[in-house]
C-alpha cells in the first residue's frame, strides 16, 4: 500500500460543522494521517495534484443487490411483486457461480467508478460465497448477506426456497468465513428478504443471532402497498409494527424502502433508532411510490441512500438518487424541503451511521479512514462555479462523469477513471456470457 498526498484540493469534509475548506490530504496506512496546507511529499508517497479538484467522502449506499446486476433491462415497467415473481426470481434462481462473480463485479465497477466505496449489498439464496469473492478482489467497502427465504410460497421458484434450518446455518459460515475479511473491509450482514418470504423462526433467530454477533440485519419493508396488504394478512400487522413485534426493530436494523409507513410506524424507527434506506429511483420505476422523508427527517429518524438493484433503476449512481431524493419532494413540500446538503448528508455521513461506521468513515477528517473520491467539476454542466455552494453543485449539477479518482481504505481504485481492480473487457465480455445462459435456462430471452 503505498501512501498518497492529495495537494490543493477543495475538499467538502462533512465533519461535524460541515466545513468546506482547501489544502492537502496526507493517507498514511489506509487512515487520513493529517489536512492542513502547504504539506511537502515525503519519501515513497504518491502525489495526485488536486487542483480545481472536489474531493468528497466517498458515498456510502446503504441498499444494494449486487446479484441482480446482471438483469438490467430485463424486468422493465412491472410493478414489485410481478417484477419479482415474473422475471427477478426466476432469474436469481437460475445463477450459476460465475454468473454471480460476474453479476457482482459488474455493479461494483459502477460503483467505484462512481464514487460510491461502500454499500450494503443483498444477495441471492445460493452461491454468495462468489459475491464475495467479487467483493474482496474489487476493494470495495461492503456489508453483505445471502438472502434467506424459509416461507412455502408457490409463487417463488424451487431454487429460492429453503429450509430454516439450512438457511440459518449457510448464513452463520458465511458470517463466519467473511466478517472481517480485508482488515474489517467486509462486514456480514443478516439478510432475510422481507417478511412474506421468512417465517417468524427465521425471524426470531436472526434476531438473536444479530444480538450475538453484532452484526446489522438488512432487509425490505413496506415498499408497495400490496406488499403490505399481504403482511398483514400473515400477522394481522404492519411490516414496522411486526418487526418490532419480534424484537427486530433496533439500531443494528437497515430498512430499505419504507414508503407506506404510519405515524405508529415512524414513531417506532425514530425510538428503536432503525435506519432506512431511501431508494427514490427505484420507487419511482416500480410505481411503488414516494417515501414522505421529509417526515422521517421531522421524526428524526436516520436516513440514508441507495440505488436498490440494476433491473429496477436501472443504474446504481449516487448522484441520480441524490437529485432524485431532493426534487421528488418539492412540488408537494415546497422548494426549500430536502436541500442539497441534507441530501448530501444522506449520501455519506448518514450512510456512514447505518452501517455503524460514523466514526470511521463518511467524513474527511483525520483518524478516518481514506475512503474518497476525487471530482472533476470543470465542466460546462458544472458553471459557473462563482459564488455557488460546492454541494448544490454535486447535488444538482454534478454526475457520475465527473468521478476522476476512488480511493478505497488507502487504495486507490479508479484513476482518471479507469477501475484498477478488475478488468473491464472481461467483466463486460463475461456479465454478457452469463446473461445468455441465465435467459435460456428460464426460457425468459
Amino acid at each position: 500500500m503505498a501512501d498518497i498526498l492529495i495537494k490543493h484540493a477543495q475538499m467538502i469534509t462533512m465533519n461535524k460543522t460541515e466545513e468546506i475548506v482547501h489544502g492537502d490530504i496526507r493517507i498514511k496506512d489506509s487512515l487520513i494521517a493529517e489536512i492542513g496546507t502547504g504539506l511537502q511529499p515525503r519519501a515513497g508517497e504518491k502525489v495526485i495534484d488536486a487542483s480545481g479538484r472536489t474531493v468528497i467522502p466517498g458515498f456510502v449506499q446503504t441498499h444494494i443487490h449486487l446479484c441482480q446486476t446482471l438483469f438490467r433491462g430485463k424486468a422493465d415497467d412491472l410493478e414489485l411483486m410481478d417484477w419479482l415473481r415474473k422475471r427477478i426470481w426466476p432469474l436469481e434462481a437460475a445463477h450459476d457461480e460465475d454468473s454471480l462473480y460476474y453479476s457482482a463485479l459488474l455493479g461494483i465497477g459502477e460503483l467505484l467508478s462512481s464514487g460510491t466505496t461502500t454499500i450494503v449489498d443483498m444477495e441471492t439464496v445460493r452461491h454468495t460465497d462468489y459475491a464475495f469473492q467479487a467483493i474482496a478482489a474489487s476493494g470495495i467497502r461492503a456489508l453483505s448477506g445471502k438472502v434467506m427465504m424459509d416461507q412455502k410460497n408457490e409463487d417463488a421458484p424451487a431454487a429460492l426456497q429453503e429450509n430454516t434450518a439450512d438457511s440459518l446455518q449457510e448464513s452463520v459460515d458465511l458470517l463466519e468465513k467473511w466478517n472481517g475479511y480485508g482488515g474489517g473491509r467486509i462486514r456480514y450482514a443478516f439478510s432475510p428478504r422481507f417478511v412474506i418470504s421468512c417465517t417468524e423462526p427465521l425471524l426470531k433467530e436472526v434476531r438473536d443471532l444479530s444480538a450475538r454477533y453484532q452484526v446489522k440485519v438488512h432487509t425490505h419493508a413496506s415498499e408497495n402497498l400490496g406488499e403490505i396488504e399481504i403482511v398483514q394478512a400473515m400477522t394481522g400487522m404492519r411490516n414496522v409494527v411486526y418487526l418490532d413485534h419480534l424484537g427486530l426493530a433496533n439500531e443494528r436494523l437497515i430498512l430499505a424502502h419504507c414508503v407506506w409507513l404510519d405515524e405508529e410506524e415512524k414513531r417506532i424507527l425514530r425510538d428503536r433508532g432503525v435506519h432506512v434506506s431511501h431508494c427514490p429511483g427505484s420507487n419511482l420505476k416500480l410505481a411503488s411510490g414516494i417515501a414522505d422523508t421529509p417526515g422521517m427527517l421531522h421524526e428524526h429518524v436516520h436516513l440514508s441512500l441507495g440505488a436498490d438493484g440494476a433491473p429496477c433503476n436501472n443504474n446504481l449512481d449516487m448522484f441520480n438518487e441524490m437529485r432524485l431524493a431532493a426534487i421528488i419532494q418539492k412540488p408537494l413540500h415546497g422548494p426549500t424541503t430536502m436541500d442539497a446538503r441534507s441530501v448530501f448528508r444522506m449520501a455519506t455521513i448518514g450512510g456512514a451511521r447505518a452501517v455503524g461506521m460514523e466514526d470511521q468513515i463518511g467524513s474527511i477528517e483525520v483518524g478516518k479512514k481514506a475512503d474518497l473520491a476525487i471530482l472533476n467539476l470543470n465542466q460546462f454542466h458544472t458553471f459557473p462555479s462563482y459564488d455557488v455552494d460546492p454541494i448544490s453543485r454535486i447535488v444538482y449539477s454534478a454526475t457520475r462523469a465527473d468521478v476522476e479518482t476512488t480511493i478505497v481504505d488507502g487504495e486507490i481504485v479508479v484513476e482518471r477513471g479507469i477501475v484498477k481492480t478488475m478488468d473491464k473487457d472481461i467483466v463486460l465480455r463475461e456479465a454478457d456470457r452469463s446473461i445468455k445462459r441465465l435467459l435460456a435456462a428460464t426460457s425468459l430471452a
